[in-house]
């Protein structure tokens, strides 16, 4: 499997307060995801893998089918936006990992997603 650089990643992050109990070590973060195709040909995201750090007392792995119920096939200068979140058992933690996409021609490749922050804080982080 290939690792390929045409498609961008970009995320924004926001603490749910409302959402939250610090008593009950529940921190709900959602996180606000942008993909845009900036290759010359079709690809659909397939698959999404994800390690989640709750501040670095463990590490969580998921993985699972497309994202948020859907896999997007993006044109070329297409982008796919959506939100989802994420609940820790801390104030702070991160979040990476990739994207699985397959192109027109049947070859699949991986398209990382950078490390970013959850954090508690009031501001937005990204």
């Amino acid at each position: 499997m290939k690792t390929k650089q045409n498609i961008a990643v970009d995320v924004d992050t926001t603490f749910l307060r409302d959402y939250s109990d610090p008593e009950e070590l529940r921190f709900v973060f959602a996180y606000h995801i942008k993909i845009t195709n900036n290759s010359s040909s079709l690809s659909k995201l397939l698959e999404r893998h994800w390690k989640i750090s709750h501040g670095g007392r463990f590490v969580e792995s998921v993985d699972g089918t497309g994202v948020v119920g859907e896999t997007p096939l993006l044109s070329p200068g297409e982008s796919f936006e959506y939100t989802s979140g994420a609940v820790l058992e801390t104030p702070f933690g991160t979040m990476e990992g990739h994207y699985t996409f397959e192109d027109m021609q049947g070859r699949r490749f991986d398209v990382p997603i950078p490390p970013f922050i959850l954090s508690t804080s009031d501001e937005t982080l990204n």
